[in-house]
């Protein structure tokens, strides 16, 4: 094993139709205090492709960039793995851009407690969009499933996710890389624990993450969060924990207390007292009225996205016994 002030680090990003994105994330890199990385593009099939981002910001950098047929992230990840020079892989979405310090920070953990695999959190730039914030606040708050990310340790244990994670050239050799499915980097941080490597969150390494930039493909996303959360548990027997059903509780429950308060009004008051506690830490947390409200939108979509995502799931595989449909579930994640 190098010396972490040795390490090439070999950044791979998937893009499928992102020029802009891919312009903004290539303008944080060249911005980067610490010099020792290499960029791996892989453009997935794109029709919109970012060669001239790439001639545009690459200045000074090292820069490998391919195209190739569109087949889905995990496999594109896995080109850019076979093609990196790297000693150590990180991992980011397009849609992400990088503090000027975070190879630098990277670098300086890895010197002080080496670790075989690592996740960072993710904050929203003063640049998102309002809706942007207010996603990010419900995605990252302990008041909703925030507390089961990939930056979080509270509520199961940790594990990094592909929008800020990475893993060294000897995780890769034993496990072979990334799966094709839904939830690709649940599935991958499983399987690097299952081989002994060790896994550590570093908390100061964190990456300012877009995500969707309105609620109607936020839904499609977290919803489709909710259903992988299915395939997870029929891959890994006994992963899935308490803690993963509660959106579909909040879900049935919401329903239930709506249905009976045509009868009996009061019936509304759980839900009304938790919707005032997220709108007044949204406000709280973000330091903005809008923000804060747009929050309480952005979560009741996450929760119930998530929720009729995992009820659907469970009933379709679990209990009318239909198992994975590995051939759907590629289908659906290519250029997604």
């Amino acid at each position: 094993m190098k010396e972490a002030s040795a390490i090439l680090f070999s950044i791979i990003v998937p893009v499928y139709n992102r020029p802009s994105e891919v312009a903004d994330l290539m303008k944080s890199l060249r911005e980067q205090t610490d010099k020792g990385f290499e960029l791996v593009l892989v453009e997935d099939g794109s029709t919109q492709r970012c060669e001239e981002e790439t001639r545009l910001y690459g200045d000074g950098m090292r820069l490998k960039y391919y195209w190739k047929e569109n087949e889905g992230r995990s496999i594109a990840r896995n080109y850019g793995l076979d093609r990196a020079d790297g000693d150590y892989f990180i991992f980011v979405d397009s849609d992400c851009i990088l503090p000027p310090d975070y190879i630098e920070r990277l670098r300086g953990e890895l010197t002080r407690h080496y670790s075989d695999c690592y996740g960072g959190p993710d904050a929203a730039h003063e640049s998102f969009s309002d809706t942007q914030k207010a996603i990010n606040f419900s995605m990252t708050t302990f008041l909703t499933t925030g507390g089961i990310r990939g930056g979080k340790r509270s509520m199961e244990k940790f594990t990094p996710r592909t929008f800020n994670m990475g893993f060294s050239r000897d995780v890769w050799k034993k496990t072979g890389g990334f799966r094709e499915m839904f939830s690709e980097d649940i599935d991958m941080s499983t399987r690097i624990r299952l081989a002994g490597f060790s896994i550590t969150l570093f908390p100061d390494v964190y990456v300012y993450h877009k995500r969707r930039v309105d609620f109607r493909k936020f839904w499609r996303q977290v919803h489709v969060f909710g259903m992988s959360r299915i395939t997870l548990q029929l891959l890994y027997p006994g992963s899935m924990k308490a803690v993963h059903w509660l959106p579909a509780l909040f879900t049935i429950g919401a329903a239930v207390m709506i249905i009976v308060s045509f009868f009996w009004i009061w019936a509304l008051l759980p839900l009304a007292i938790y919707l005032a506690a997220l709108w007044i830490w949204g406000i709280i947390s973000t330091r903005s009225l809008k923000i804060g409200s747009l929050g309480v939108v952005a979560a009741m979509v996450q929760l119930i996205g998530y929720g009729t995502g995992f009820i659907q799931a469970y009933v379709w595989k679990i209990i009318l016994r239909h198992g994975r449909d590995e051939a759907q579930e590629i289908e659906m994640r290519k250029g997604k």
